[in-house]
């Protein structure tokens, strides 16, 4: 994607690594969705949004770790 670093081997290296690219109509969605993730999972967050010329949108990757227990949901 352009603007974006690609994807190393460290960060897909163990089951439970995940890349989530998000692609949203504006920075504010972008984030909340960034937001929902980081309330659930250990999340390395983005501060900044990228746009492709030419294409509608933003892009955010951020980067989750699913492999710690999750809280039961009130």
């Amino acid at each position: 994607m352009p603007g974006m670093k690609p994807i190393s081997e460290p960060h897909v290296s163990q089951p439970g690594l995940a890349v989530v690219d998000v692609a949203a109509c504006d920075d504010q969605t972008a984030f909340l969705i960034q937001e929902l993730l980081a309330a659930r999972w250990a999340t390395a967050t983005a501060d900044r949004t990228t746009q492709v010329p030419g294409e509608p949108g933003v892009r955010l990757r951020c980067f989750l770790d699913v492999r710690q227990k999750l809280a039961p949901q009130r």
